[in-house]
């Protein structure tokens, strides 16, 4: 996973976080989508995160993840 600078992180739209309104869990690739996946996860079972806000995150993330797999296939 690239480095995410807080300069490039900063330039984002909020589109590209998986919580915009906070801007949290910041995916503009791939990589970063199955990463805030994995924090989404680790931060519910700590209790630092609700289950609801976790699928808000998960469903950008697979959107993320699902680019360009429809082609590849038959």
């Amino acid at each position: 996973m690239a480095k995410l600078t807080s300069k490039q992180r900063n330039k984002l739209p909020k589109s590209d976080f998986g919580l915009p309104g906070k801007e949290k869990y910041p995916m503009p690739d791939k990589a970063h989508a199955a990463n805030a996946k994995a924090r989404a996860t680790q931060m519910v079972k700590k209790g630092k995160l609700s289950s609801s806000s976790k699928a808000k995150i998960d469903a950008k993330a697979n959107r993320i993840l699902d680019k360009g797999k429809r082609g590849a296939k038959g």
